[in-house]
């Protein structure tokens, strides 16, 4: 009858707009609490409306919205699981999977890739995995679906408090760059060392000056670091060794790389965003006075070795897009493969503390920002590449130090002090030129949305004395 057919349309039209998402957050598990599709989230993710609200209690102030969603690595009963942070909770994306959340899904393979203990497999997946495994994520964390919510079982077995976990590096590192970004910093160096006529060296202005660093030393956030030892050279004329006296930090964001590109083809810059993964905040640890002997003529070598710490948290585009702010004008102009009209950074609030033996909260010494880079995160690692370089999902890559023009955007004491010649006052009424053995120093970053913030946790370390 013409009634029979006009129902049968009607449901063949309703699994053709069902999304993908939607069934596979109605798994098995949780089926008796499903809701209809026409009563989930509507909102677009990439608006980061400040009215998407998750049912977890987010503190104003948190770094984890449900705008965030970011990607770690913890410990759990020996196990290092991936998760999603969100609010002061960790969401258990291996228990999720193993409930079936990620089954009959497009780019994820049923989730296998979070069951594993590192991010590696599910950076190399790429943006269209990205993108669905966030949508997923965030329909379950949504105020008003109650399919997780509801199911008290698994939401037991899924939510871990952060406070209760202890977080590991989110990949496996293969290689390990960092770059010289920053004009102010690269500026500011050059001036201490050769004068303002000769502050900046011919190619810098032409490329986005690197050098690799050693990845086995990267460490997470909470990490000591033992004061490292070295040839120093006081007298520029005969060597000693002993332990540094002018250990420093340098601030600055690093990416990790998504898919891999194939030996001998290098990723365009039209296509390194679709290469990068998401960001985390990293401190290079510097030993100033081995760096200032060894350098010459190959770059930075045990100065920089003994130790580069990174947040725990990764922070997608997906959640950074909203906060992209152009880059200015690059004079002179770069050569065609690292020409762009769209040439970015992120509007990433940056901050350095210190904090010493003595004191009972932190001193804040640095207030900086990412928008500040020269040199754009596509740009490094479209360079990076555009000799055939092969990179690897969980490859990480730094900025370099993040300097902005005034003195409190300084993003290392070496400027802060400028070469020691100056005392940087703290809180408590102590200074400090360079760090001394005890200090802990904490560097964080955030984008301020309205109503939220998308930060990226602590990156922390203490000094250890050698």
């Amino acid at each position: 009858t013409q009634s029979t057919w006009g129902f049968l349309l009607l449901v063949l039209l309703a699994f053709q707009v069902l999304p993908p998402s939607a069934a596979s957050s109605c798994m098995s598990s949780i089926s008796d609490s499903c809701e209809h599709p026409s009563k989930r989230l509507k909102t677009d993710m990439s608006s980061q409306s400040a009215l998407l609200k998750s049912w977890i209690p987010v503190e104003a102030d948190s770094d984890f919205p449900i705008q965030n969603l970011p990607y770690g690595v913890f410990l759990f009963e020996n196990s290092a699981r991936i998760g999603v942070a969100i609010g002061d909770q960790v969401l258990d994306l291996h228990v999720l999977s193993q409930a079936g959340v990620f089954k009959n899904t497009q780019h994820l393979s049923e989730g296998r890739c979070f069951l594993e203990s590192t991010l590696n497999t599910f950076m190399g997946l790429g943006r269209p995995a990205w993108s669905e495994a966030r949508k997923i994520i965030t329909e379950l964390l949504e105020a008003s679906n109650t399919s997780l919510r509801n199911n008290e079982e698994l939401k037991s077995k899924a939510l871990h408090k952060q406070s209760d976990v202890t977080m590991q590096l989110p990949a496996r590192i293969g290689d390990y760059t960092d770059f010289y970004s920053s004009r102010h910093h690269a500026y500011n160096v050059g001036v201490m060392f050769r004068g303002k006529e000769n502050a900046l060296q011919p190619n810098w202005l032409w490329l986005p000056v690197g050098y690799h660093g050693r990845a086995s030393s990267v460490v997470p956030s909470g990490t000591n670091l033992v004061r490292p030892r070295g040839q120093l050279c006081p007298d520029d004329k005969t060597p000693v060794f002993g332990e540094s006296k002018l250990l420093d930090f340098e601030l600055e964001m690093a990416f990790f790389v998504g898919p891999s590109n194939k030996l001998g083809e290098p990723i365009n810059l039209d296509k390194a965003e679709d290469h990068i993964f998401g960001f985390t905040v990293m401190n290079d640890w510097s030993a100033r006075d081995i760096q200032k002997w060894e350098y010459v003529p190959l770059g930075p070598f045990g100065a920089k070795n003994f130790g580069t710490t990174i947040s725990p948290w990764v922070v997608t585009l997906d959640a950074l897009n909203p906060f992209k702010i152009k880059l200015a004008a690059q004079e002179p102009t770069p050569l065609p493969y690292l020409q762009s009209d769209n040439l970015y950074s992120y509007d990433i609030k940056l901050q350095v503390a210190i904090q010493t033996e003595q004191m009972k909260e932190p001193s804040v010494i640095v207030n900086s920002n990412a928008k500040y880079l020269y040199w754009s995160f596509i740009q490094q690692l479209t360079h990076h590449t555009v000799t055939g370089c092969n990179m690897q999902p969980g490859d990480l890559l730094g900025s370099g130090t993040i300097s902005g023009p005034e003195p409190h955007e300084y993003g290392s004491m070496l400027e802060l002090s400028w070469r020691g010649s100056k005392d940087i006052p703290l809180a408590d009424g102590s200074t400090r030129k360079f760090l001394r053995d005890g200090d802990k120093v904490i560097i964080t970053g955030y984008c301020q949305g309205e109503g939220f913030r998308i930060g990226f946790g602590k990156c922390e370390g203490t000094i250890l004395p050698a």
